[in-house]
């Protein structure tokens, strides 16, 4: 079959088509083409720009560029804005790390993969997808991460060749520092230690030493922050910079919960132990510590980057998994289908970025990393991938653009943004806000007749025949099933593009 027969069997074979035929993976009409031709491509240095693809755990919209806060710091976070587009109306597909995480780097919605909850085994629900960093890898890239890019203990060691693991984490002499009892990791508390000594800071001085050295081909680097996940410890002089007593706290409202379904709320016992023991600002304020401490670390990498021989050549991604909520409607932590659980950072600079210091206000996914990045870099896009390349932004973010975003906590709870509106579907009801003006999301009309015909619209923008297939947990797979595995930290091979394991051995 010649490369133009497999184009056009691509282009024929829909995203529906090619998950029924492979059940996760290729279709059979564009997988006699598009792998071989992948391997080819191995055989010739990479052409593309690198690219430095950073992503913040549990961060929200509490950076400067956003204004979720007014006493927010986050410096580098604000530099960077200037050097390209923010996108002010950004969404994960999952208000949990394992599958917004799985979903961003497989291009794949948690409705197609069937991948809901954070211990779903991702790769045994979608054994032949071909991650980001694997098509990237496949073209000639060298594919670098450290931290957290996939979920906790589900890396992926096929799409990396080398990984920096974690080592652990800093935490005080006793705990928990609130004394809240039953708190398990639900604590924040400033360190007495150096930046140098936590983890988050070895991790960008890892990306650091890489940025600044020449390479023999083009990189792909993922560098994973975990903070500000869980708990927020920080170096101190982070905690210092907000005061509790001056911190504002989120804007609330008495009654919010009253017109919701009961079903969109979880437990009220986070935010019941916070203001029982009046510790509301202090929470709030170990966030915006455990902020600036990942802007400052975000800054090591971005500056070493900018000394270094790859400034002019390297996209640079900053993306966070998810929103977290402070107190919002009586909750805490992430998985809500609300403004503050799903609306994520996403930031991109760099090559094919024309709109410097802009901001897009059109709805955007994470799943749309995937492609935007292969577009940048020159890359055959793949026909499974559900997102759409942002690349039309980045040149004019007023650019036409109809395209929705879309959450699911399941198949039952899931959620539609546009630039104005939001509508949630719940087992035991609905919900509709009014983003032009309820920002807060305060009023829910969805029990408005006035809205019936908003709502039908919303509702059929809604994921179709989402899946319900049941995912295997990981920590219940045999240990010879775990495909997943830990990448040995300093694991350096100095992999030859002509000489690649091809892809569907490697997985197996």
């Amino acid at each position: 079959m010649s490369d133009n027969d497999c184009r056009a069997a691509e282009r024929r074979t829909s995203r529906r088509e090619w998950m029924r035929q492979a059940g996760g993976g290729m279709a059979a009409a564009a997988a006699g083409c598009a792998l071989p031709s992948a391997m080819k491509a191995q055989g010739a240095r990479a052409r593309g720009p690198n690219v430095l693809f950073i992503g913040v755990d549990d961060l929200n919209d509490w950076i400067g560029p956003l204004g979720g806060h007014p006493q927010t710091q986050t410096p580098h976070l604000d530099a960077l804005a200037k050097r390209g587009v923010t996108f002010t109306r950004a969404y994960c597909q999952a208000p949990s790390c394992n599958p917004s995480r799985t979903s961003l780097m497989t291009g794949l919605r948690p409705s197609t993969s069937g991948v809901y909850r954070n211990g779903d085994a991702w790769r045994k629900a979608l054994p032949d997808a071909v991650t980001l960093p694997q098509h990237f890898m496949l073209h000639g890239y060298r594919a670098l991460g450290g931290g957290k890019t996939f979920h906790g203990s589900q890396n992926d060691a096929a799409s990396w060749d080398a990984y920096h693991q974690f080592n652990g984490f800093l935490h005080p002499p006793s705990t928990p520092v609130n004394k809240i009892p039953r708190a398990a990791h639900f604590d924040w508390s400033a360190l007495n230690a150096k930046s140098e000594e936590t983890t988050d800071t070895q991790l960008a001085d890892w990306a650091a030493d890489y940025l600044r050295r020449e390479h023999d081909r083009p990189f792909f680097l993922a560098v994973g922050f975990y903070r500000p996940h869980l708990p927020w410890y920080a170096p101190a002089e982070h905690f210092d910079r907000f005061p509790p007593q001056k911190t504002e706290l989120p804007a609330t409202l008495d009654g919010d919960v009253d017109d919701v379904p009961k079903s969109a709320l979880r437990s009220f016992r986070d935010h019941e132990n916070v203001t029982g023991t009046g510790q509301w600002n202090k929470a709030v304020a170990g966030y915006l510590s455990c902020i600036n401490y990942a802007d400052a670390n975000i800054g090591r990498v971005l500056q070493a980057l900018e000394d270094g021989p790859h400034a002019d050549n390297t996209v640079i991604v900053v993306w966070s998994d998810h929103g977290w909520q402070l107190g919002e409607k009586k909750q805490w932590r992430k998985f809500t289908l609300w403004e503050r659980s799903a609306r994520v950072v996403t930031m991109i600079a760099g090559p094919g970025v024309a709109a410097r210091g802009a901001k897009c206000r059109r709805t955007v996914e994470l799943l749309d990393l995937y492609p935007t990045l292969v577009d940048l870099c020159g890359l055959p896009q793949r026909p499974e991938l559900e997102g759409q390349s942002l690349r039309p932004l980045l040149a004019n973010p007023a650019a036409p653009w109809d395209k929705p975003a879309v959450t699911s906590i399941n198949a039952d709870k899931v959620t539609v943004r546009t630039e104005r509106w939001r509508y949630s579907r719940h087992p035991d009801g609905e919900e509709l806000y009014d983003h032009a003006n309820d920002p807060r999301e305060w009023t829910n009309l969805a029990s408005n007749a006035a809205y019936a015909q908003t709502k039908t619209e919303l509702a059929a923008l809604l994921p179709k025949n989402p899946s319900r297939k049941k995912i295997p947990l990981f920590a219940d797979l045999p240990e010879n099933e775990r495909r997943l595995q830990k990448v040995d930290a300093g694991r350096y091979p100095m992999s030859d593009p002509t000489n690649y394991v091809p892809l569907k051995d490697t997985l197996d």
